[in-house]
Formats: structure tokens, C-alpha cells, sequence
């Protein structure tokens, strides 16, 4: 491998912006990394590292600047070569440029004067990752899904409204927390799911597309609602997909008799102890999985009374934040000594409410665990907390 100079004819100046500028305007850099300040200054990068990405509007390069502990970026235009010659000419003694054409090694002298030296190259040119990379996703973006267009999410060619779609991303993301459990259901009989507080249903037609539809599972849901007039547009357009098997109806859900035996519970956007009702539900029909997205946790916040929490309960804003924590811990508690498997994961946010923790549970069957028993005990005493739950079932007795 030889290694020569960059046209010793050139003034240097002049060829280090000519290489600079066609690097980046030719699309040719790979990487390039400036180290070694000139000036010891604490307020200043330790090192910069410039590489290119693919946005949504185009090609531009990420300078990424090491200052302290902490990393820095900015996305800037290809035409913006020259501040990578500012950094050189007023910032950093060295750098190493890679391009699909050669490893150039800038070293600049104490008087100033920059030599490129260059070397094959050792890293190949490929496409440059896309910053924020489309997703891939469950219902893909391009594909039209007939209940999307129904609902206004997506347009007869399969684009993604643009003012719907964080409900697309939600929906999404939801669908992938079923997938991950969908292996627990049942797969040589009638799968029956009921969906507590259904609302609008963009969820619950999502679920049933993707298990009946895409998994080709025998399913059988049933959303359940206050709303009246919800409820009549959800079975209308249940009616026009052609679904048969997705039925909705008005009713409260601790009043809820409509079945003996459920595989799933759906319970999203419930009202405080509307929740935990949902929940009593699904572990008396020993439901094999659970989907719940608590909401406005208010039962606790009334009663907690610790003394060594004063520091954080006397301001409201805590007390609820604190409230709403502790309420979803204690469901988690208390599914998993009722013989769930518990998780709860980060969900997107819900239309009109900042709640995005999903509680999922699995069932397994295992007896309670007296360990598990004693850590629900102490926090429930500690805290002086009487939760729903337990009081309106019958899990510890």
C-alpha cells in the first residue's frame, strides 16, 4: 500500500478544500473524525465526528461533537463542507477522512500548514443509514387495510393520513404487544376476547384484523362501552367489513355477566377502578391473557397517609404522580399471585390522556408465591392502602 501526498503542486489551503468539498458534495465521505484541539478548552469538543445520514428531505451529514461527557448534533447540507474545513483551520491538528475512494490523513503544522496524506480505502461505500428509518410495522405504510380507511387513518392507496398518524404509530405499537402473546391463545377452538371500555375501537378492530385476519386464528371479540351512539357506529362498520364475529354493546363493566369463559382481556383507557374491575374480571375467567392501559388512578391517592412520605405527599402533583405508580404496582402484585406472568411496558400515549403504561399479563397457573405474598403485604401496609382489588375479590383468602 503506498502513501503519497495530494498534488504537492497544489497550495495546501487550496487542496484541502477542494478534497473537502468534493467529499461531501460528490457524496464520497464515509466518516471523518477531527481530533486533537489546539487549544486546551474545556467548553470545547474534544472531538468531532462527521458521517452522512438519509432524512426524510434528503442526504445531510452529522457532526457529532464530544464536549465533555456528552455528545452533540447537528444535521447539516452537503454544501456545508466548509465547516469542516473551519474545524480543521481553526480547531484540530489532525483528522482522518474516509471516502469510497481513499483514507486521507490531514495533519496540520504548528505553523498552520496543512498535509493530506492518503491511503487505499478501508471501508467500503454503502447507502447511508436512515435517520429515523421507516418502520417496519404490523400494517404496513403503502399496503391498504380496508378498517383503516373506514376509520380515516389511511387513504384507499394505503397512505397514511398525515394528521392521523400517531393513532397509526399507536396502533402499531399495540398490535405488536398482541403478537407477542397471541402464541398463548388457544388454536383448535374459538378464541373469545372481550374488550372492556372499547370506545371509538380503533384497537379493537385492529386486534381482530390482525388475529383473524393475518393469523387466521378463529376468533371471537366483543367490545363493551358506555357510549350509545359509539357503540352503533362500531357495529356498523363491523357489519360493513363483514365481520362477523366482532359484536359491540352498551354496558358498564363491573356489571358484565355476558360469558363464563374468556381467553383475553382488553381493558384501555378504563376509569380508575374501572380497571381494576376488568381485571377481577379476566382472573375469575381465567383468562389467558391480559392487555390493560390504566387510567386517572384515583383510589390511592385518597388514601395514602405515610408519615415518612410527607416530604413528596404534601405536594399534589407527587401525590398523584406517586398514587398512579403505586396503583398499577399493586395490580401487578396482585395478578401475579393470582398465577400471572406480569409485565408492564411503555405504551404510546392515548388520545387525550398523557397514561402509557400497559400492563400485559400471561397466565401460567403457578400457585402464589408466600415470598411474593409478603412483599404485597409490607407495601400495602406500609403505604396504608386498602386497593380495590383486594377488597372486591376474593385473590388472598
Amino acid at each position: 500500500m503506498n502513501e503519497n501526498t495530494l498534488n504537492d503542486k497544489t497550495e495546501p489551503r487550496a487542496e484541502l478544500s477542494a478534497f473537502l468539498r468534493s467529499a461531501a458534495l460528490d457524496r464520497l465521505l464515509l466518516q471523518a473524525t477531527f481530533s486533537q484541539p489546539r487549544r486546551k478548552d474545556e467548553a470545547g469538543p474534544r472531538k468531532v465526528t462527521v458521517r452522512p445520514v438519509r432524512l426524510k428531505d434528503g442526504l445531510r451529514y452529522q457532526f457529532e461533537r464530544q464536549i465533555a461527557n456528552q455528545a452533540h448534533h447537528d444535521n447539516l447540507l452537503p454544501e456545508a463542507a466548509e465547516e469542516m474545513e473551519r474545524l480543521i483551520a481553526e480547531q484540530f491538528r489532525q483528522a482522518l477522512v474516509k471516502t469510497s475512494e481513499a483514507d486521507v490523513q490531514i495533519l496540520v503544522s504548528k505553523k498552520g500548514k496543512p498535509a493530506l496524506l492518503r491511503k487505499a480505502p478501508t471501508a467500503k461505500a454503502s447507502r447511508p443509514p436512515e435517520h429515523n428509518r421507516t418502520k417496519s410495522y404490523l400494517l404496513p405504510e403503502g399496503t391498504p387495510v380496508p378498517f383503516l380507511e373506514e376509520l380515516g387513518v389511511m387513504t384507499s392507496d394505503g397512505r397514511v393520513v398525515k394528521a392521523k398518524y400517531d393513532k397509526f404509530r399507536q396502533i402499531n405499537r399495540f398490535l405488536e404487544m398482541v403478537a407477542d402473546v397471541s402464541e398463548h391463545l388457544p388454536k383448535d377452538r374459538e378464541v373469545r376476547i372481550v374488550d372492556f371500555g372499547c370506545g371509538k375501537s380503533y384497537l379493537t378492530f385492529a386486534m381482530y384484523h390482525l388475529l383473524a385476519v393475518q393469523q387466521g386464528l378463529d376468533v371471537r371479540v366483543f367490545g363493551l362501552d358506555l357510549k350509545e351512539e359509539v357503540i352503533e357506529t362500531c357495529s356498523r362498520l363491523a357489519a360493513k367489513l363483514g365481520w362477523d364475529k366482532l359484536a359491540f354493546a352498551v354496558g358498564d363493566i363491573a356489571r358484565y355477566e355476558g360469558g363464563s369463559s374468556v381467553d383475553m382481556v382488553v381493558t384501555l383507557h378504563a376509569c380508575d377502578t374501572a380497571t381494576d374491575a376488568a381485571l377481577l374480571k379476566a382472573i375469575e375467567w381465567d383468562a389467558q391473557v391480559i392487555l390493560s392501559v390504566p387510567c386517572c388512578q384515583h383510589e390511592l391517592f385518597g388514601q395514602l397517609s405515610q408519615p415518612v412520605l410527607k416530604p413528596l405527599l404534601k405536594h399534589g402533583l407527587l401525590k398523584e404522580r406517586f398514587a398512579a405508580l403505586a396503583t398499577d404496582a399493586v395490580r401487578a402484585l396482585l395478578l401475579e399471585l393470582s398465577g400471572y406472568r406480569t409485565q408492564l411496558l411503555e405504551f404510546i400515549d392515548l388520545e387525550h390522556t398523557p397514561k402509557n403504561v400497559l400492563i400485559r399479563a400471561v397466565r401460567t397457573g403457578a400457585a402464589p408465591d408466600p415470598e411474593a405474598l409478603r412483599e404485597y403485604e409490607a407495601f400495602r401496609d406500609f403505604l396504608r392502602i386498602s386497593p380495590y382489588m383486594e377488597k372486591m375479590g376474593s385473590l388472598l383468602r
